[in-house]
């Protein structure tokens, strides 16, 4: 993986670990998201492990000198990938209806 790959996939991961980090710490989304997230907690959890790995793919196609372990991390970080994306759309689904000022019925 080159540098400026890694910085092109690094930079998004921050973003949505301070999305997440924020969700976590106040149960605040962002606002073109707050109308379909029913439960801001479960959803913030997708989002911080969406971040880690993607971080963990950038560790592995760069930090990991052997072919055969690379494959491995790689491949790792793809099922953790899979499986924020999966808690993010649980978020959404799950959990009670949101008013539209924010608050839940």
């Amino acid at each position: 993986m080159k540098p400026y790959l890694a910085l092109a996939v690094t930079v998004p991961a921050l973003l949505i670990a301070a999305s997440g980090t924020a969700a976590v710490t106040r149960g605040w989304v962002l606002p073109m998201n707050r109308r379909h997230i029913r439960n801001p907690r479960l959803y913030c959890w997708g989002q911080l492990l969406t971040a880690f790995a993607l971080c963990w793919q950038v560790f592995a196609g760069l930090g990991i000198d052997d072919p055969g372990t690379r494959l491995w991390g790689t491949l790792a970080g793809g099922a953790l990938l899979v499986a924020g994306l999966v808690v993010m759309v649980a978020g959404q689904f799950s959990g009670r209806l949101r008013q539209p000022g924010g608050a839940a019925r």
